[in-house]
């Protein structure tokens, strides 16, 4: 048997991969520092810089260039997508990895409560909404309950980035309200994973009862490992990665340790991004891993890998396709079951667990934005085929106006409910651990997504 040497990319395809990746993240980088200026989350410029160089307006401006530039084929498109990918796991690990599980076993009961009413409503709002749509919003072929049940998730999630930074700026985070916030946001991005992986089983295999009972064994799987397996080899690896004194090996076996995670949920039919998920969520238990030894990390993805992404993401967006009067309805349908069905869900929770009404509403101001999340989960339906160009144009503009729309409707409810002593403290506290991180090291900024 004769071998051969696989031929490497092609220079053509070589050159144009390296000028979209350097157009797209230089756009996004000088879009999300504008959107920032503009008291936006970065992830509105950065989405924006996509939009600008794809079929929404370079198409139309200077046709040639942009099919040069982004030319329809699969083999450069995937080549593209392939460094998207690789930054999205490492995005969704991080974001594991922030999760604050010792605030969410704090609030207890109070928080689960909020959390469930804040999930289940705008779940079943987005699922019966996902029957009514038209079936040129959903691609041709697939199964017309999966694509209800994903639009349902697509509803239902948060995004904990840009909360916690919304939070932060608006210096809340050391609030009661702003801790709700947080720990019920948390508990419903993680359980939007959990559906999203399930989703994407679902998918893969057909909706039939067998196949249903076999995608939640192997989610049922997946969970045991890595809370057994999963958490020892974790463990083991950072900490040997740390006691070794090797500078940057904590950050590299952290990504290893990511990417390996994400193929392994991948093997079982579930989403890559759920393993990377899972294993974020075990790093940040590790007691020997110091958050200051995996910064780079949360840097180079904050400032690289994660524009890219969206500006990735953004490319698919096409405007112009939702210039006809029906889909612009529906888009509007989406939009307002969206933000309705959050807002109810977490308002009539805060209620129920015994907040004012103006505590209520920010909280549901605070768990409506969804930024990465959903733009994430909008790219999953892409690629699993359950969306068209118009829907998941919707899908995306969902989250973009949902962020926007965070910081004013939290200001608004917060200006009118009072401090109180324990949070008077808990604030001066946070001043003094901020005073003392400052005079140590410089910050890293990293902009809201």
């Amino acid at each position: 048997m004769v071998t051969t040497t696989v031929a490497p990319i092609p220079a053509h395809s070589l050159l144009v991969l390296l000028l979209q990746v350097g157009l797209l993240l230089l756009t996004a980088l000088l879009l999300g520092q504008l959107a920032q200026r503009l008291r936006m989350p970065a992830i509105v410029g950065e989405l924006s810089a996509g939009v600008l160089l794809g079929p929404s307006l370079l198409a139309h401006v200077a046709p040639d260039l942009g099919s040069w530039l982004f030319p329809h084929t699969t083999a450069q498109m995937h080549l593209l997508d392939s460094i998207g990918q690789f930054g999205v796991i490492l995005l969704v690990g991080l974001t594991g990895m922030h999760l604050d599980l010792k605030l969410v076993r704090r609030q207890g009961s109070r928080a689960a409560g909020v959390s469930a009413a804040g999930l289940i409503l705008p779940l079943a709002l987005g699922i019966w909404l996902g029957f009514q749509l038209p079936g040129q919003l959903r691609a041709p072929g697939s199964d017309a309950t999966v694509f209800a049940i994903y639009i349902g998730v697509a509803m239902c999630v948060s995004a904990i980035p840009v909360i916690a930074r919304t939070l932060t700026d608006m210096k809340l985070i050391h609030r009661d309200i702003g801790q709700m916030i947080l720990v019920a946001g948390t508990v419903d991005d993680a359980v939007g994973w959990v559906l999203v992986s399930l989703i994407t089983a679902m998918a893969t295999t057909g909706l039939h009862s067998g196949e249903v009972v076999a995608a939640l064994a192997r989610l049922a799987i997946v969970l045991v490992l890595a809370m057994t397996v999963g958490r020892l080899v974790v463990r083991a690896a950072m900490r040997a990665a740390t006691r070794s004194g090797v500078r940057g090996l904590p950050v590299v076996t952290a990504v290893v340790l990511l990417i390996l995670s994400a193929a392994g949920s991948q093997a079982m039919q579930l989403e890559a991004v759920f393993g990377a998920f899972l294993c974020g969520i075990l790093i940040s238990q590790c007691r020997e891993t110091d958050p200051k030894e995996l910064e780079p990390l949360n840097t180079t993805v904050g400032t690289v890998l994660a524009p890219l992404f969206f500006a990735t993401a953004g490319l698919r967006i096409d405007l112009t396709a939702l210039a006809t009067p029906k889909v612009a309805l529906w888009g509007l349908a989406v939009f307002a079951i969206a933000v309705v069905g959050k807002f109810l869900g977490a308002f009539l929770g805060g209620r129920l667990s015994g907040m004012n009404r103006w505590e209520s509403l920010a909280l549901g101001a605070g768990m409506n934005a969804r930024g990465v999340i959903e733009v994430i989960i909008a790219m999953i339906g892409v690629r699993l085929g359950l969306l068209t160009v118009e829907m998941y144009s919707i899908i995306v503009l969902v989250a973009v106006l949902t962020s926007v729309m965070a910081p004013p409707l939290l200001r608004f409810a917060m200006n009118r409910v009072a401090h109180t002593a324990e949070e008077a403290l808990r604030e001066t506290r946070v001043l003094e651990l901020q005073g003392d991180a400052g005079s140590r090291r410089e910050p890293v900024a990293n902009g809201p997504r």
